[in-house]
């Protein structure tokens, strides 16, 4: 069976088995997955498929973003070659590992937390009378970062480490611009670009 979604045709795979609901999946290959009952129709399946055709253009995009990420490395800005290798190793602008996708993961899960907290030491020393607070990473999907007053923890974006440094610095010097203004003023922007004059242009390559 295939389908138009948005202008593209989807081969959809349907898995018939013993169970109640039906579940709509895309996985690597970009095929739309039917996990359904044995006694479901093609023809039920494809009404279902036209009702959720919002649902399945998001996987569809989810997906898409993942697929292209795992073509390409970048670090620090950077784009890297890839060189295969049973170990991960950073050789200027060669990045080894088993694969892309695996030597993304751990640019984000390991590499992000060493040089994220290298740059915040440094930029903190800029401010004075900062609070005690923690620092974190884990990934986020509309946020490069968040700093949240009533827990002090500041939180960054794993997936920031394929951005220029100087991206980095600018959201560390905004989420620490937090504790001063916790809200978007005037103020608070004035306050940014003490530190980073060219706040502007960084808001604009973050997008």
């Amino acid at each position: 069976m295939k389908i138009i979604i948005d202008g593209k045709e989807l081969e959809v795979i349907i898995i018939r088995k013993n169970i109640k609901n039906i579940y709509f999946r895309i996985k690597e290959d970009m095929k739309l997955y039917v996990s359904c009952n044995r006694l479901c129709t093609n023809s039920y399946i494809e009404k279902l498929l036209d009702k959720n055709k919002l649902s399945i253009i998001k996987m569809y995009n989810n997906m898409l973003k993942t697929t292209n990420k795992s073509n390409e490395i970048y670090y620090l800005g950077d784009k890297m070659n890839y060189i295969y290798d049973d170990s991960f190793k950073i050789d200027g602008n060669n990045m080894h590992g088993p694969s892309i996708l695996s030597i993304n993961s751990y640019l984000e899960k390991e590499v992000s937390i060493q040089i994220f907290e290298s740059r915040l030491n440094v930029l903190s020393t800029m401010f004075n009378d900062l609070p005690k607070f923690r620092f974190r990473v884990r990934h986020m999907k509309t946020r490069w970062g968040v700093c949240n007053k009533s827990s002090m923890t500041v939180t960054l974006n794993t997936e920031l480490i394929h951005k220029d440094i100087t991206l980095i610095d600018y959201v560390i010097i905004h989420e620490l611009c937090h504790f001063i203004h916790a809200n978007h003023s005037n103020l608070f922007w004035e306050e940014v670009s003490k530190y980073y004059p060219y706040y502007k242009l960084a808001r604009k390559r973050l997008k």
